[in-house]
């Protein structure tokens, strides 16, 4: 404290050659001695020499217990800070009057004085209290020296101006700050640097491949990336998969398809999640007839059924109209599924689209199950394996020559919206395929209602 004041004495000093008993040396009195400090930290020396010199002053000077004890830390701090140089000066300077106001120059109504500050202050007396603006003076003629006085009050004058600037600070409204960015990302597939999406309209497709937007899963997709739709969805794919499922169910045959959708694998979810993100699905689901050729061991394996399930999957919406066009004008069609990196193949057969090699195929067998514009279900006939993964999982039933190069297949549309939507289908005449009928509207049940996806009453 002794170095302070002995260099506001030395400033002062050196300046204009202050008299010792002005009103400035007597402000480093001991009682003002925070008032000294912030005095000398807001560089106002000469600004307070030049007002002595022309005309009296009188200081509205807070003690040291108001400053140290009774004002806001932060706002403290905030006054401190370098950036808000120009709110401390506008601050202490609202605190002196440049003319002299003593005990008997105190107004007796209330009245407006200028102050050094662009703001007045207000001076009035109520119920024989001083009061200069919201500071009580509790020390009249504190301070009484030739060039000006000085009255001690109990707490530090704010003008408006700086309050507001304290209020926009503390709401960041004032910051102007530069958003940051992580560190570059590396694509393990590229090893090159990954680029932003470009932004697109609400609604609209998404940009990215929909191999960004898939869960992880053992040997079906990349490493996991946001997907382009972001938090807010713009398709309620959920409710979307809740009526492809009861379609499945309602349509006949098609039992086992759902059950492995809701019970053993979390692809309804999976499903629901991208085509709420943009995305859009073809399913070619294989009836129960084909399913039930599958062996216990093909299913039991970790990660079978969601491998099975992926490589049915086509990440375009195609309906049996453009399938069947674009087989019958190029031959043959390879379409990307979930399962990567392997593609089905579709060619043109007797007036439909058959799907896999010579060895292992499956017919379009009732086209248009469900479409939606995002969802498309094709019902085929078999089901289909990547040629790396056919190797023993072959069966009995599954290399018995057919005739169906022979003879076009036939829809069962028709037939099968005649029964009930619940009436188990004629091809489920065994004991066994009727307890998994009821099993799986109890599975349906509980997951779904679990899910919040569908509840079928």
């Amino acid at each position: 404290m002794c170095v302070v004041i002995c260099f506001v004495l030395s400033q002062l000093a050196a300046a204009s050659q202050i008299n010792s008993n002005s009103v400035l040396v007597a402000l480093l009195d001991s009682r003002y001695t925070e008032l000294s400090e912030l005095v000398e930290k807001a560089l106002l020396l000469q600004t307070l020499e030049k007002a002595v010199a022309d005309h009296n002053i009188t200081i509205f000077a807070p003690r040291n217990e108001a400053l140290e004890r009774e004002l806001d830390p932060e706002f403290k701090r905030f006054l401190l800070e370098p950036r808000n140089l120009h709110s401390l000066q506008t601050l202490l300077l609202h605190h002196i009057v440049p003319s002299r106001l003593g005990h008997t120059e105190w107004p007796n109504e209330s009245t407006r004085h200028a102050t050094l500050s662009p703001e007045p202050l207000r001076l009035s007396n109520l119920d024989s209290v001083k009061l200069a603006g919201n500071a009580e003076v509790v020390h009249l003629n504190d301070v009484f020296r030739p060039d000006g006085i000085i009255h001690g009050i109990n707490r530090l004058l704010i003008p408006k101006s700086v309050q507001q600037d304290f209020n926009n600070r503390r709401s960041l409204r004032a910051i102007s700050a530069i958003k940051p960015e992580g560190a570059p990302e590396v694509d393990p597939r590229t090893n090159r640097l990954k680029k932003p999406a470009p932004s697109v309209p609400a609604g609209s497709a998404p940009v990215l491949p929909i191999y960004y937007a898939m869960a992880p899963g053992p040997t079906l997709a990349p490493a996991p990336a946001p997907g382009p739709g972001g938090p807010r969805h713009h398709f309620d794919g959920e409710r979307q998969v809740k009526d492809f499922i009861h379609t499945l169910l309602h349509y006949g045959g098609y039992n086992e398809i759902a059950d492995i959708l809701v019970n053993l694998t979390n692809l309804a979810t999976e499903m629901g999640r991208l085509v709420s993100e943009g995305y859009v699905l073809t399913v070619l689901a294989p009836n129960d007839e084909a399913m039930a050729k599958l062996t216990a061991d093909q299913l039991a394996e970790p990660g079978a059924p969601e491998r099975i399930m992926y490589y049915h999957i086509v990440p375009e919406y195609q309906t049996e109209e453009s399938m069947y066009n674009a087989v019958r004008r190029f031959g043959k069609v390879r379409y990307d599924t979930l399962h990567v990196p392997h593609k089905v193949l579709a060619q043109e057969a007797d007036g439909s689209v058959k799907f896999g090699d010579d060895e292992e195929t499956a017919y379009l067998f009732d086209p248009d199950i469900y479409i939606d514009g995002r969802i498309s279900v094709q019902g085929i006939d078999g089901v289909l394996f990547p040629a790396s993964e056919k190797t023993g999982s072959k069966t009995p039933e599954t290399t018995k020559t057919t005739d169906r190069d022979q003879s076009p297949p036939k829809s069962r549309r028709g037939k099968l919206l005649e029964n009930s939507p619940f009436s188990p289908p004629e091809n489920t005449s065994s004991a066994n395929q009727k307890g998994m009928y009821k099993d799986l509207k109890a599975y349906v049940k509980i997951h779904f209602s679990k899910s919040k996806l569908v509840c079928i009453s």
